[in-house]
């Protein structure tokens, strides 16, 4: 029975993807077909290297330096220790960020909607250009958690410097990926995360199907389904932990054909169903990728 469904506010920014070695997630997603940029450093302990796309990205995240770690401090997410706990237990898909305009208006939202939040958090780093030229990229973080689900944040994320960040020659891929058009999420009850979905988007953002969440935002979906329909979808159990977790994630491209000749030919295993080629988590570390055709 679907009950409601409107936009959300706040579309698909990125995605981070926890990974142990960074140098061999670039290397399995260059196999893939998709294009990485130079590996970056965090002030706060964490390295990374991006797969930009049309508007929203992948974020390849391993720690770096621990002794950079900020210490605990009330208000204050502690993004360097999360993604080092998560990493301890298993790689896969940490976060789930939803793009940002205004840190204190986000934070201001989602204080009024009785969720855990947390003090915007700012900062800087350095970023390489397709022309080997460095700059200085700034965002501003606004993070969302639930004791209900330790392995799986949420944030906003607001760009100081775009003009920066974005480059055409980072956004070509050889697989043709265009967006990442879906998130997966898998939860024993997914009804019972409609408060925090809807919390961090409009009121009606959230469509109940037939025991399922589904969110459509400005730039993608959210999907809540059980573990039974997720091995029924993607055609094995989820590997992520017994509470609510981030299980796959969906990326458009421009030609499903040409995307199952790429993987073929450089030995990426994969499983076709009817619509969709889906990677499996032994080889997207800790989640499946999930590749299908624009429109």
């Amino acid at each position: 029975m679907v009950e409601r469904c409107t936009e959300m506010k706040r579309g698909i920014d990125h995605l981070v993807l926890g990974v142990r070695d960074l140098d061999r997630a670039r290397e399995t997603y260059t196999r893939m077909g998709f294009t990485t940029t130079p590996r970056a450093a965090h002030p706060f302990g964490t390295g990374n290297s991006l797969v930009q796309l049309q508007g929203n990205f992948l974020e390849l995240l391993t720690v770096v330096d621990e002794s950079k770690f900020a210490q605990p401090t009330t208000g204050q997410f502690e993004f360097g220790t999360f993604n080092k706990t998560y990493l301890d237990a298993r790689e896969g898909m940490s976060m789930l960020v939803f793009e940002g305009h205004d840190a204190a208006r986000d934070h201001a939202d989602f204080t009024e909607n009785g969720l855990d939040t947390y003090e915007p958090f700012h900062f800087e780093r350095k970023a390489t250009l397709p022309n080997g030229a460095e700059v200085t990229v700034a965002f501003s973080l606004v993070f969302v958690t639930d004791e209900r689900m330790p392995d799986a944040v949420f944030f906003t994320c607001q760009q100081h410097a775009p003009e920066y960040f974005w480059k055409p020659e980072y956004q070509r891929h050889d697989n043709g990926a265009l967006v990442i058009s879906e998130v997966v999420m898998v939860a024993e009850a997914p009804v019972t995360l409609t408060g925090l979905i809807g919390g961090m988007q409009s009121t009606d953002a959230v469509t109940v199907v037939n025991g399922s969440l589904w969110v459509a935002t400005t730039r993608g979906y959210v999907t809540v389904m059980t573990p039974g329909d997720f091995e029924e979808r993607f055609g094995l159990a989820p590997t992520g932990p017994q509470t609510p977790h981030f299980g796959a994630f969906q990326i458009q491209v421009t030609n499903l054909d040409k995307t199952e000749a790429l993987l073929t030919n450089n030995d990426i295993a994969f499983r076709r169903t009817n619509a969709a080629l889906q990677v499996g988590p032994e080889t997207a570390f800790g989640c499946v990728l999930e590749f299908v055709a624009e429109g």
